[in-house]
């Protein structure tokens, strides 16, 4: 862990489980990791929201850049004080670009994650004077993860949306749903923001036990769908830095590096792909990954999947290491 000043003032994190580090602890929803196993491999041992064994690639993230602790989950009690000058977490599990995602869960969707943030703004101003706060929110890197949860907890399995839209109008709409999301944390003042692309959907192991009719193959049209989304993602975020002067908008490609992991395990220091580490390892995430669950592995850093939809923190080490290299524009 670097001491001394960390490379930028503050980090702000918004959007779904592949980011929460407690919110949903916080709200009346079903999709929660406070229990264990989660965390078990985490420094107290503790569950703390994390939807992983361990650190998330976003906590990785942080202590590379030099953050010597991680944003506070914005419902928790540590968020207050000193602890919000480096920043806040808003994401909350199962939500998405398209609100009714997060609706449908009772989770926190991203328009009510952006109030929480305006919210942020006027404590800062509190606790640090104008100034200074000024320089937290112009300085700091702004982190987005979403859509997973828009294909996979909603459009797959809502025939609402899939009898109305193909996957290639539902993308469309969510893309528009991330362009105004950016259009309004850049007026709030965001100039440094990294956005994540969807993962390889059609290889996370519920989505093939659910979707991959009886094969053990990742499910090809969902990682086409998952490739045509990240090409419209990356589209419109060269838009948006041609509209909005001062941007810095990096989109970083979770697909390919998690991709390589899912098809390459051994290469990559890993034993097992198609099964998750907790439970029977092939649907279970949440409420089915639980201290009860049979057969959850003695070693997660061996899996790349520690359940049905989330990697390992194994997996997220190497997934940050590839963010770092792809987000220096946003540090320095």
């Amino acid at each position: 862990m670097a001491h001394g000043q960390p490379l930028v003032p503050a980090m702000f994190i918004f959007g779904d489980s592949v980011v929460d580090v407690g919110n949903n602890n916080q709200i009346s929803t079903i999709v929660k990791a406070n229990f264990l196993p989660y965390g078990r491999d985490f420094p107290n041992h503790k569950p703390t929201g994390r939807f992983c064994n361990g650190k998330l690639a976003s906590d990785f993230t942080a202590e590379n850049i030099g953050f010597t602790s991680y944003p506070p989950a914005y419902l928790s009690k540590e968020a207050s004080g000193k602890n919000l000058l480096i920043g806040a977490n808003f994401a909350s599990a199962s939500s998405g670009y398209y609100d009714t995602t997060a609706k449908l869960y009772h989770a926190i969707p991203l328009s009510k994650q952006l109030e929480y943030y305006k919210d942020y703004q006027s404590k800062i101003v509190g606790i640090a004077g104008k100034a200074n706060a000024s320089s937290i929110i112009s300085g700091a890197i702004y982190l987005i993860s979403a859509g997973s949860s828009d294909f996979v907890q909603n459009y797959y399995i809502n025939p609402l949306l899939y009898k109305f839209y193909t996957p290639d109008q539902f993308s469309d709409i969510l893309i528009q749903y991330f362009a105004n999301f950016i259009q309004n944390v850049y007026d709030l003042g965001a100039r440094k923001i990294g956005v994540t692309t969807v993962p390889p959907m059609g290889c996370l192991p519920a989505t093939i036990t659910i979707f991959g009719s009886d094969t053990n193959e990742c499910v090809a049209k969902m990682n086409n769908v998952a490739a045509s989304f990240n090409t419209k993602l990356n589209a419109t975020s060269q838009t948006l830095k041609n509209k909005l002067p001062g941007l810095n908008l990096v989109v970083f490609d979770i697909y390919n590096p998690l991709l390589n992991l899912v098809t390459k395990p051994a290469e990559n220091g890993f034993f097992e792909a198609r099964k998750a580490c907790c439970g029977t390892g092939l649907v279970e995430t949440s409420v089915l990954c639980n201290s009860e669950s049979v057969g959850t592995c003695a070693n997660a850093s061996e899996y790349v999947f520690w359940d049905g939809f989330h990697p390992s923190e194994a997996a997220n080490k190497i997934l940050a290491d590839d963010l770092l290299s792809s987000g220096i524009s946003l540090i320095f």
